[in-house]
C-alpha cells in the first residue's frame, strides 16, 4: 500500500530514541521530510546523520526542553509548515500516590502532559490557518488500565487520552485529524527497565525479566517499530477519516482483563 507521504513533513518530539526514533525512520523510509526534537543536541545530530545517510531525506533537528511552555511555542513557530505532529516526548516515573512527591509529579507532567498540551495548542492554530494537518499523541495504555502503582502516569495518560478524543471529535471541521496510540508493555529500553523492576519484585532477580512475558499475549511484547508502523498509517492520507480515536496496542491484554476468566 502506498501511504502517499511524498512532499509531506513531520515534527516528532522525543525523536532521538525509542518510539520517536523508530517513527522518524519509518517516516523517512516513506520519503517524508523530518523535524526532530529532543533535549540533547549530540543525540539529535547522530540521529540526523544516520537518517540522511540511510534515506536521503531532509532532517532538521531542534534541541529543546518542551517542559518549558515558551520553548514549545517557539518550536511550533519554527515548524509551522509541517503536515504532521507526533507528540512523543516524556516519561513519567512509577510509584503510588504516596511515593511521588509534588516536585517530581510536576516535573513529569511539565513534559509529558503540559508539553503535549502546549505544543498541540500552538500547532493546532498553525494547522487551522493552513486548513490541514494531523496530530498523533503517544499517550499510554496505563491511562485505560489505571494501575495504582503508576499514579502520576495513569492520571496524565488518562488526561491525554480524553483530550485527544475530545479535540479529534471536531477537528476535521478545520481540516485537521487528532488521534493517538496507547502502547502497552514493550521490549525497548524503558520497557525492559520496567520488566526488570517487576522481575525483582516477583522473583528477587531482575535478570529474570523475560519470564514476565508469560503474562503477556502470545508470550511476547511489541517493540518500537510496531508503534511506529501504527503511527505511520494513522498519520497517512490513507486514514483520512480517522480522528478522535486512541488505538491501544497491547496484543489484546486490556480486552482480556475486562473478561472474567479471560
Amino acid at each position: 500500500m502506498e501511504l502517499d507521504y511524498a512532499g509531506k513533513s513531520a515534527l516528532i518530539t522525543g525523536g532521538s530514541k525509542g518510539i520517536g526514533l523508530a517513527t522518524a525512520r519509518a517516516f523517512a523510509a516513506e520519503g517524508a521530510a523530518l523535524h526532530l526534537a529532543s533535549r540533547t543536541a549530540d543525540d539529535l545530530a547522530r540521529v540526523r546523520d544516520d537518517i540522511i545517510r540511510d534515506f536521503d531525506v531532509p532532517v532538521a533537528v531542534h534541541a529543546v526542553d518542551l517542559s518549558i511552555g515558551d520553548a514549545a511555542r517557539t518550536l511550533a513557530r519554527e515548524c509551522s509548515h509541517v503536515d504532521i505532529l507526533v507528540n512523543n516526548a516524556g516519561a513519567i516515573p512509577g510509584g503510588t500516590l504516596d511515593d511521588i512527591d509534588e516536585t517530581v509529579w510536576r516535573q513529569a507532567w511539565d513534559l509529558k502532559l503540559f508539553g503535549y498540551i502546549n505544543l498541540m495548542r500552538a500547532m493546532y492554530a498553525e494547522m487551522k490557518a493552513l486548513g490541514r494537518g494531523v496530530i498523533v499523541n503517544n499517550c499510554g495504555t496505563a491511562g485505560n488500565q489505571k494501575p495504582s502503582d503508576y499514579a502520576a502516569g495513569v492520571t496524565a495518560n488518562g488526561a491525554l487520552i480524553t483530550l485527544t478524543r475530545a479535540l479529534g471529535g471536531t477537528s476535521l471541521n478545520h481540516g485537521i485529524r487528532v488521534l493517538g496510540i496507547n502502547p502497552g508493555d514493550m521490549e525497548n529500553e524503558r520497557g525492559v527497565n520496567f520488566l526488570r523492576r517487576q522481575a525483582e519484585k516477583a522473583f528477587g532477580d531482575a535478570d529474570r525479566w523475560r519470564e514476565m512475558y508469560s503474562d503477556l499475549p502470545g508470550g511476547s511484547a511489541p517493540d518500537s517499530d510496531d508503534m511506529a508502523n501504527a503511527i505511520l498509517f494513522l498519520a497517512s492520507p490513507r486514514a483520512r477519516y480517522i480522528s478522535g480515536i486512541v488505538l491501544t496496542i497491547d496484543g489484546g491484554l486490556s480486552a482480556s482483563q475486562s473478561v472474567i476468566g479471560g
